[in-house]
């Protein structure tokens, strides 16, 4: 839901603030493009850009190689940087939802029993009733899983997130030429892998992307090889697609399809006994079992394998609709004060977005955020290039593809920069594709777009080594909210150090932010060393005390300054709930 404090607080980071104060990119572009042209024999050499320009040809010439070493360069920065930059941790509702899932998961199960003092730990995002689960696909839920098993649930996410960088770098290279993918697959990993709250966080961003990535990459290779192997890439990001962000898979396969069946049944088509042979049986071989676990999935969680576990959160606790001409659902009955404030707003922010002026203002937030986090300066100066990039004949599919997209997305109510995460391979193909052009241009026989697309390249790379080097140095520009809920761990790491099993009973601050909740818990409620709760006031306290009795009660005040966890006394129950 585009709640505009969320939205701060999540790209805040990723804009570079502190680069871009002390850089001033259009500045630097225009001063290093001068010096490019007027001293080209001198200072270019200096440099050594000419060199390594030639380097990268002979590399970008292996594909499969630079396919490996982008994917491999994101995972061995990103774990050098731990020891300065540390280990994430969850802070939003969407994140401990999705570690829900991943612990469920990585315990062997699908799903959880309902747990009998359900009301105590309900909270955002997680279904209670058939079972106990995590509202969202299970996609981001496995790739948690994979990192718990491994010792981390973030170590699943680094891996998928180096699976994104490399994947954009093998679809770009379906498209246009080697170096350039390359370079696409460099410019991803800074700008979406290490810098970014999708690998510095538990969103799931970086497995919708990667299987955006596979699905746009294997369309052009179908068509030129007319290979079953690129069939079946394509249905395993159709898979991950359907499993990780539904509706905007969707949106993306939609387009694919169409110019695959525009290209199967045209005059450039193959005959229809070789395009079912090696594109549909291929595609339907595969996707069929991936099919039938999905919606065996969803039978053992919501009873019902076309039921989504979205479908029965939403419809048991929202108001609010997702699609711009929906009304609102009638009022409902909450448990719990906290959780009606949060509908509450997602209703006055649905019925805003229904008014002309709502609408306009809510689309200039969403694509304030897109540029933020997809084109963060000085990449936004290479769209001088757009119109070509436009009128490019090898884009046309691109293009239309992009346009089915963005057309669904315009329809939601709510959208973040990871919503548009299916087709973030599709910006770095126009980005390069903007690049490419701009290149040839020539102004009094200078070599003007090479200087340009060289200094942009420059500041790019210098101001993601400056961050870095400010990490080093333990100076972080970004908000304290990317290290995860610090406050919340201090109590979790207190409690480690003492023997026993406890119970936190959780109140809130009035003006404790929406977005953040401290009530969730692993798969296994009763099991946990630590279980939080809620606190619903003395005389609702005390079954949970009954059905806990062999357990330290601990009571916390979130937003209290300083924060303090005590012993559970009964005269302070209920004092903000």
């Amino acid at each position: 839901m585009l709640n505009p404090t969320l939205c701060a607080g999540l790209i805040a980071p990723c804009a570079f603030s502190l680069e871009l104060k002390f850089l001033k990119p259009a500045a630097a572009v225009v001063i290093l493009i001068f010096l490019q042209i007027k001293f080209s024999h001198t200072w270019l050499g200096t440099l050594g850009l000419e060199r390594l320009e030639e380097f990268s040809k002979r590399i970008a010439s292996r594909k499969r190689l630079c396919v490996l070493l982008v994917g491999f360069s994101l995972l061995v920065i990103r774990s050098a940087l731990i020891p300065v930059s540390g280990i994430p941790l969850p802070r939003y509702h969407d994140e401990y939802s999705y570690l829900l899932a991943g612990d469920t998961f990585a315990h062997g199960r699908l799903t959880n029993p309902p747990h009998p003092m359900w009301m105590h730990f309900e909270t955002f995002h997680v279904i209670w009733h058939p079972t106990y689960m995590s509202m969202y696909p299970p996609g981001q839920g496995l790739v948690l899983a994979a990192g718990e098993i491994l010792g981390n649930a973030w170590i699943g996410q680094l891996m998928c997130a180096a699976l994104m960088c490399a994947a954009i770098c093998w679809m770009l290279q379906g498209w246009i030429p080697p170096r350039w993918a390359l370079l696409g697959g460099v410019l991803a990993i800074p700008r979406l892998g290490f810098l970014s709250y999708w690998t510095n966080g538990f969103w799931s961003a970086c497995l919708p992307a990667l299987g955006g990535a596979l699905v746009l990459g294997a369309l052009p290779r179908v068509k030129q090889h007319l290979r079953w192997r690129d069939s079946v890439i394509m249905a395993i990001g159709l898979f991950i697609l359907a499993n990780s962000r539904p509706y905007e898979g969707l949106l993306l396969s939609v387009g694919v399809a169409i110019a695959l069946l525009a290209w199967m049944f045209g005059k450039d088509g193959p005959p229809l006994r070789i395009s079912f042979a090696r594109i549909v049986l291929p595609l339907v071989f595969a996707l069929t079992p991936l099919a039938v676990w999905t919606g065996y999935y969803y039978y053992r969680v919501t009873g019902n394998p076309f039921r989504m576990t979205y479908d029965i959160n939403r419809q048991t606790y929202a108001m609010g609709r997702y699609f711009i001409w929906q009304k609102p659902w009638p009022q409902k009955t909450y448990n719990h004060p906290r959780m009606e404030a949060l509908y509450q707003r997602e209703v006055r922010e649905t019925e805003e977005n229904q008014s002309l002026s709502g609408f306009i203002w809510r689309w200039r937030i969403k694509l304030y955020y897109f540029w933020q986090v997809y084109l963060v300066p000085p990449l936004p100066f290479v769209l001088i290039a757009l119109p070509c990039a436009a009128r490019d004949r090898k884009l046309r599919v691109p293009w239309i593809i992009g346009g089915i997209f963005a057309a669904g997305l315009v329809i939601e109510t709510w959208g973040l920069p990871h919503y548009f995460a299916p087709a973030t391979a599709l910006v770095f193909l126009i980005l390069m594709q903007c690049i490419r052009h701009l290149r040839l241009f020539r102004w009094r026989a200078r070599p003007v777009g090479l200087a340009f697309v060289r200094a942009v390249t420059v500041i790019y790379i210098g101001a993601v080594v400056l961050r870095v080097a400010l990490a080093v140095t333990h100076i972080h520009p970004e908000p304290e909210w990317q290290h995860g809920d610090i406050e919340r761990e201090s109590i979790v790491q207190q409690l480690k150090a003492l023997p026993g099993q406890h119970v936190v009973m959780v109140s809130y601050s009035p003006d404790f932010d929406l977005d953040r909740e401290w009530v969730y818990n692993l798969a296994d409620i009763d099991g946990s060393k630590i279980v939080w709760a809620r606190d619903m006031g003395p005389e609702k306290n005390r079954e949970l005390l009954a059905y806990y009795h062999g357990r330290q009660f601990w009571m916390v005040h979130a937003g209290s300054s300083p924060l303090r966890i005590d012993p559970y006394r009964e005269s302070a129950a209920g004092a903000g709930l």
